[in-house]
């Protein structure tokens, strides 16, 4: 069967390679990872997203699917990648505090729609990203630490299956897929919408403070007796930053779920560290979560590693503090802890994470600049040994990593179970499969 098929049989776009505008359609989130697909579909409902599957299992293609590009690996050469936008449905109730969205919508909307409302999802720090990917991969961003996983607020997934079968997911309807898909990330179907918990969220205060690299160490330092000490409400992070053309920096961005006059107490020791280039601290709503680190919103090439800390002791100070970022744009340090380390009973297949930091490093994906990136990276790993689980994050998975380093040997076995039982031709590629 060949690629004229598909396209009589779905009523979205279908492209192949050499047609126009197939590689802007195929291009990753990342663009300095290639894109290894052989088609995109641009499915225009789950009926398209049955046809293709069932046009791929007879076919022997795999199926990825890519609503914003994000978390893209180029190792997926022969497959047909979905993309999701059409399905950008967003319904929001606010006396269940719940929220259905389609799989195509970005966490900007959804934030949007929740703070009429007064509500916030569980999002990561930039509006972009997809719900769907970010959720099935476990998702942690700045209210983790008091809400736990956005896998965790997931309520019911609809789904089509690898032989093309829709159907809604839920605890009481497939306990074993529903666990899978909260956190295992997206190898056991093709999700075409997911509904989840929203939380009551009246005050938010937060922002960033900024100084010269210089204070690095200073910073360092109470960003530590910050975190130390934190409720749960309040998340703080740690960035120094090596832009091209510019000086370097180092700052702290917090999020604190709370009254202001509480926040500016509970952070009040930034105010004792001079000489600061920049403070955003301010009342925010939900849908202005991304304004605390202004991350890029348009496709660029990068190359990251993420990892997790046990300790900020010893050699993090001399490799992450003390030595310059260059070759690197960014290394961050997110505290952790709060409600992610604790184990629920109705959690997925993300579970705690019991180291108390992540580690996450980022640099421009230039092609001259990648081997002395790699080379940081392994410089800084080794030098942080002792300190690293090796365990990393499903959502911090780069291009060439497994998802054995997301689980631990139990979950992954069951993980697999849960793939082999429901895809066993092994018709759908996650971006990082469990198989």
């Amino acid at each position: 069967m060949g690629i004229e098929e598909l396209r009589g049989m779905t009523r979205g776009g279908v492209l192949a390679a050499g047609d126009a505008g197939f590689e802007a359609a195929a291009r990753p989130w990342n663009t300095a990872v290639p894109p290894a697909v052989d088609a995109v579909v641009e499915v225009a409902d789950a009926d398209d997203i049955a046809a293709v599957l069932r046009y791929a299992g007879v076919a022997g293609r795999q199926v990825v699917t890519q609503p914003t590009g994000h978390g893209a690996t180029g190792d997926t050469d022969g497959a047909i990648l979905l993309r999701t936008a059409a399905l950008n449905h967003i319904a929001i109730d606010p006396e269940r505090r719940v929220a259905r969205v389609g799989a195509g919508v970005q966490w900007g909307a959804v934030q949007a729609a929740a703070a009429a409302h007064g509500l916030t999802g569980l999002a990561g720090s930039n509006p972009v990203v997809g719900v769907a990917g970010y959720t099935l991969g476990g998702g942690f961003g700045w209210f983790a630490r008091t809400f736990g996983w956005a896998a965790d607020a997931v309520r019911a997934v609809d789904i089509v299956a690898a032989d093309g079968t829709a159907s809604r997911v839920t605890a009481d309807s497939d306990p074993e897929l529903f666990w899978a898909l909260r956190g295992g990330g997206g190898d056991f179907a093709v999700v075409t919408a997911i509904e989840f918990e929203l939380f009551p969220l009246p005050r938010l205060y937060g922002g960033r403070v900024m100084w010269a690299a210089d204070k690095a160490r200073a910073a360092f330092d109470l960003f530590t007796e910050l975190t130390e000490d934190a409720p749960a409400e309040l998340t703080l992070w740690l960035q120094r930053y090596q832009i091209p053309g510019a000086e370097p920096t180092v700052a702290i961005d917090f999020a604190y779920l709370g009254e202001p006059e509480q926040g500016r107490e509970l952070t009040a020791r930034l105010d004792t560290l001079g000489g600061v280039l920049a403070d955003t601290r301010g009342v925010l709503t939900p849908d202005r979560i991304g304004t605390i680190t202004a991350e890029p919103t348009e496709p660029s090439p990068s190359l990251s590693r993420g990892e997790l800390l046990t300790d900020l002791d010893g050699a993090v100070v001399e490799t992450l503090i003390a030595a310059p970022v260059a070759p690197l744009l960014n290394i961050q340090l997110r505290g952790l802890g709060g409600a992610l380390a604790e184990p629920r009973p109705d959690c997925g297949a993300r579970g705690p994470v019991r180291e108390p930091y992540a580690l996450y490093l980022l640099g421009l994906g230039l092609p001259h600049l990648l081997d002395a990136i790699r080379s940081r990276f392994g410089a800084i790993v080794d030098r942080l040994g002792p300190q690293l689980t090796g365990a990393k994050p499903y959502t911090f998975l780069a291009p060439g990593e497994s998802a054995e380093l997301a689980f631990d040997p139990a979950t992954l076995a069951r993980l697999r179970q849960v793939k082999k039982d429901r895809d066993p031709r092994g018709v759908i590629r996650a971006n990082f499969p469990v198989g």
